[in-house]
């Protein structure tokens, strides 16, 4: 191995790389989009957010005022012409792309909205980038759910075969493929002193954190119930997840973006960020936990009825980050729900939202920055 592949030591997330670069965030009113869209302009960037309206008042972008230090843009990415326009406008140097139709039980329900926003909404970012002179780095960020689940114990790497049992995890398999191919086709790492564009994918676990309101996910059903918004009832309790907290594949994406635009040979490629495998646990496992955390007494019920077809055995392998980017969680499952619960708890007590969020960016940059 040649000195430039060397091994990263630590996790080199540096704040002042951030101060000035224009970024482009797609989807920076929804739940991930809007921590690291919180965090980018902590650091300093000049954020551009490209996304859809939030969809309630307590959304974590309209709660915390996400979008009074970025300027937001109110659009769809499968609008094609308008989402060219924005780039040709602003001309970010960095992308993340994580505008997406995340649910995949509302992927049984419109499976063609789904395929539209995951995979042309991927097309027609990629496509802008190729169009449009500037853009540095884009990280396409999918999900762990992209691979062809076998449900074995073996945890998925990187250049296990995509695919997707259900039109969620299907589109974002769909979606890595995309990406592969205009980095092949526009963008091969190798001629990157010619066209001078990395393109990236990141899949990430299940995220927890506070915030979070989007309908069918576990740690939101649990709080609901808790804040006295109806009974607690769980589907797939025996279903193994990797959970970790928001923030942690976050620091992995904006850590790969700083690698990336100082040597997209070597990281313009597909990245998994996920959990120690002790933190791949059960749902009912963690939904108990949670409940110790609250102080909650009351119980849970399994949800009755069929259900859409959700994996039993989900697991992910983050070596290669480990190894290549120096990227390693630095939460336990336990700190995880520690943290969310402490966020939920002071939302629901009527506590300044926006005060603990970023307290606890800050808190947990102090563990990543190099």
């Amino acid at each position: 191995m040649g000195e430039r592949h060397r091994p990263v030591e630590g996790l080199a997330l540096t704040p002042a790389f951030w101060r000035g670069k224009r970024v482009l965030v797609t989807g920076h009113t929804g739940f991930k989009g809007s921590w690291l869209a919180l965090w980018l302009t902590r650091m300093g960037a000049e954020v551009v957010g490209y996304a859809l309206a939030p969809t309630s008042a307590r959304d974590l972008y309209a709660l915390v005022g996400v979008g009074d230090a970025l300027t937001s843009i109110e659009a769809d990415v499968r609008d094609a012409e308008r989402l060219r326009e924005v780039i040709a406008e602003h001309r970010p140097e960095i992308v993340f792309h994580l505008a997406a139709q995340a649910l995949v039980r509302a992927s049984f329900t419109d499976p063609v909205e789904t395929y539209a926003t995951n995979v042309l909404g991927t097309v027609h970012l990629l496509d802008a980038v190729r169009r449009e002179q500037g853009v540095r780095v884009v990280v396409n960020v999918t999900s762990d759910k992209c691979y062809e689940n076998r449900e074995t114990e073996r945890p998925y790497v990187e250049d296990d075969p995509m695919g997707g049992f259900d039109p969620y995890s299907s589109s974002k398999g769909c979606a890595e493929l995309v990406t592969a191919a205009y980095r092949r086709s526009f963008f091969p790492p190798e001629q990157s002193s010619a066209h001078g564009v990395a393109v990236a994918s990141a899949r990430a676990g299940n995220v927890i954190g506070g915030g979070d309101w989007a309908p069918d996910r576990l740690v939101v059903d649990v709080m609901r119930s808790y804040l006295g918004e109806g009974p607690l009832t769980i589907r797939n309790p025996d279903a193994v997840r990797p959970w970790q907290f928001v923030l942690e594949p976050l620091a992995g994406y904006l850590t790969l973006a700083e690698h990336a635009w100082s040597d997209p040979q070597r990281f313009a490629r597909a990245w998994n960020f996920g959990p120690e495998l002790a933190d791949c646990q059960p749902v009912g496992w963690l939904v108990d936990r949670i409940a110790r955390a609250w102080g909650a007494t009351e119980g849970w019920t399994p949800a009755g009825g069929p259900q859409p077809h959700e994996a039993r055995l989900l697991l992910l392998d983050a070596g290669l980050a480990r190894r290549e980017l120096g990227w390693r969680p630095r939460l336990d499952l336990d700190e995880a729900v520690d943290w969310t619960i402490d966020w939920y708890r002071t939302y629901g007590a009527g506590g300044d939202a926006r005060a603990i969020t970023l307290e606890q960016i800050d808190r947990y940059a102090s563990r990543v920055v190099g």
